[in-house]
């Protein structure tokens, strides 16, 4: 189940560097750095502080959580005439076993990946799961425990428009670089790599760029609300609008990752938009849960109030009994149950409510 997005978005990993880069991506790329020339440094990585509830200054939140944020370099599968390419994104320690987060656009398709950790050393990591659906990823880095810096994982239900937060990460290869802003919206939709909706997504204005993908978006108390994704840009550079995938669908994802290496979301079938009444069903897709409950789409569209909006098919008003009044809420009802629950769908038919039973499948 997905809508589809009005406006086109930019994921925010970065071309380090490439041997053939493909259409489209020249523009963006980025040489990051020479292979020859690189320099290794060492510094003192003290224990991490306490996590306290009282607002950090920047400097001080700096200096607590950049020492969790490391750098990640992924090396395509060769390509035509054996051609690799070079990707470098941002991500955070989750624990002290060695988990990174990142996001899934910036290991996808990869052969080899290495973890930047603030000191300079580089050391290799291996992929434990990835989700394309929410765009996210875990690896497993077998570094000295104290690089293993963890940050937490805040509560982005709790989070408000206007609040002050800071974004961590590698911007154009720039390690440990943090920029300030405020949360600009919340509840916003993104595209996942694999076309689903990213729901309740936060945006910023804080500056995010190509590198940046897979970095901490932090609050004040430097608590992790979100995982930089994507920027919205006609220019391909940070316009004062970005996104962060929330801190809850991080934890909830990268749990059942750690624990299993994959997860199951649930699905549905149909797309669909706003209307007054609910939510109006514009496809139902062949072969999915949708088809097979007689879910019906709309057959065509009338201008109402100056507005077009579809007519002749169901339109969803309820989920389990509870309203429903956006594509969000849908989708958010449909993400909270598991494949195979079966659930129960009032919708508007012929204007009569009807109730449609629908039994979940696994979102492939």
């Amino acid at each position: 189940m997905s809508a589809r997005p009005s406006r086109s978005l930019t994921m925010v990993a970065g071309l380090v560097a490439a041997l053939v880069l493909g259409a489209g991506l020249g523009a963006f790329a980025v040489a990051l750095l020479d292979e020859g020339s690189m320099v290794v440094r060492e510094v003192t990585v003290e224990s991490p502080e306490p996590v306290s509830d009282d607002a950090l200054s920047v400097g001080a939140l700096y200096r607590r959580a950049s020492r969790g944020v490391v750098e990640i370099t992924a090396v395509s599968e060769p390509g035509v005439g054996g051609a690799r390419t070079r990707a470098q994104g941002s991500g955070f320690v989750y624990d002290r076993e060695g988990h990174v987060i990142t996001n899934q656009h910036v290991i996808d398709g990869t052969s080899s990946i290495s973890v930047v950790f603030p000191n300079g050393r580089s050391y290799p990591a291996r992929l434990v799961g990835e989700d394309r659906s929410t765009d996210l990823a875990v690896l497993k880095v077998d570094a000295p425990r104290r690089l293993l810096v963890p940050l937490p994982l805040g509560d982005s239900s709790a989070v408000a428009v206007g609040d002050p937060v800071f974004a961590l990460g590698s911007p154009f290869g720039l390690e440990g670089t943090i920029t300030s802003g405020i949360v600009s919206a919340l509840g916003r939709r993104i595209t996942a790599p694999n076309r689903f909706t990213i729901s309740n997504t936060i945006q910023t204005d804080a500056a995010v760029n190509h590198g940046n993908s897979g970095g901490p978006l932090l609050d004040r108390r430097g608590r992790v609300i979100g995982v930089n994704a994507q920027i919205e840009s006609e220019s391909g550079g940070s316009d004062g609008v970005g996104f962060a995938i929330p801190s809850n669908t991080v934890r909830s994802i990268v749990s059942q990752l750690v624990r299993t290496g994959r997860v199951e979301h649930a699905y549905l079938g149909v797309e669909m938009t706003a209307v007054p009444e609910g939510v109006a069903v514009t496809e139902v897709r062949p072969d999915t849960p949708a088809e097979d409950a007689g879910l019906r789409a709309a057959t065509g569209s009338e201008i109402v109030d100056g507005e077009q909006r579809p007519v002749g098919g169901d339109v969803i008003v309820a989920f389990d009994g509870a309203r429903i009044e956006s594509p969000a809420d849908l989708q958010a009802a449909v993400d909270s149950k598991r494949p195979g629950d079966t659930v129960s769908l009032t919708v508007l038919r012929n204007g009569r409510r009807v109730t449609v039973e629908v039994t979940l499948a696994v979102r492939e």
